[in-house]
């Protein structure tokens, strides 16, 4: 006795609704592009890259080893004797004769500067010169006493200018005195041999006679 398989009639519709659902599907979506985005998509050109082999490293010799130069041989200083030198206090012979004494240099004194001879003025005795009158006031008061006058004369004898330089004690004597005198020619004074403008000093003795 067989069995047939028999399907329910609403599993059948079932199954056809979705087939139908399925093909509605496909449909819309090639209506709306996205059939052809998948195209294009596939369209792309595919990039690719060849990645080269890396080779291990091929056999290199190591770098050859580097050493310090060794430290040059130590060669010893040659032994050098220094003679020192005699001493200068070493008394090198003994003697009795005494050395000469130094002489110094004679040192030659600077030329003495001549100093300008000069020779003062004095009364020119050649020329009339008439001596002072005592003064009558001063001979009845018996005034005595010495005067000394001073005398500028020029390089011809002349006086320049004169006055009392120390008093007899008595005006009038010291004014008499250098009134006569002051008319007197003296020779001028000189220095070294030529007439220069000098001064004379006389000195007059009131006495009574």
């Amino acid at each position: 006795m067989s069995y047939a398989l028999q399907q329910s009639p609403s599993r059948r519709i079932g199954g056809v609704v979705f087939v139908g659902l399925l093909h509605l599907g496909i449909l819309y979506a090639l209506v709306n592009g996205l059939g052809r985005q998948a195209i294009e998509v596939l369209r792309q050109p595919l990039i690719t890259k060849i990645i080269e082999e890396v080779k291990p490293p091929a056999d290199v010799p190591p770098p050859p080893l580097k050493f310090a130069p060794p430290p040059p041989p130590y060669i010893p200083p040659p032994e050098v004797q220094i003679q020192a030198p005699a001493s200068s206090n070493a008394i090198a012979a003994v003697t009795n004769v005494k050395p000469p004494e130094p002489v110094a240099a004679p040192v030659q004194a600077p030329a003495p500067v001549a100093a300008p001879v000069r020779v003062p003025a004095v009364l020119d005795a050649g020329h009339s010169c008439h001596p002072p009158e005592y003064p009558a006031a001063s001979r009845r008061s018996e005034e005595v006493g010495a005067v000394g006058l001073l005398f500028l004369i020029d390089a011809e004898g002349g006086v320049i200018e004169s006055k009392v330089e120390s008093s007899s004690g008595h005006s009038r004597l010291d004014d008499a005195a250098l009134a006569a005198l002051g008319r007197c020619k003296f020779k001028p004074g000189t220095i070294d041999g030529k007439p220069e403008q000098t001064w004379a000093r006389l000195r007059y003795v009131w006495k009574l006679q």
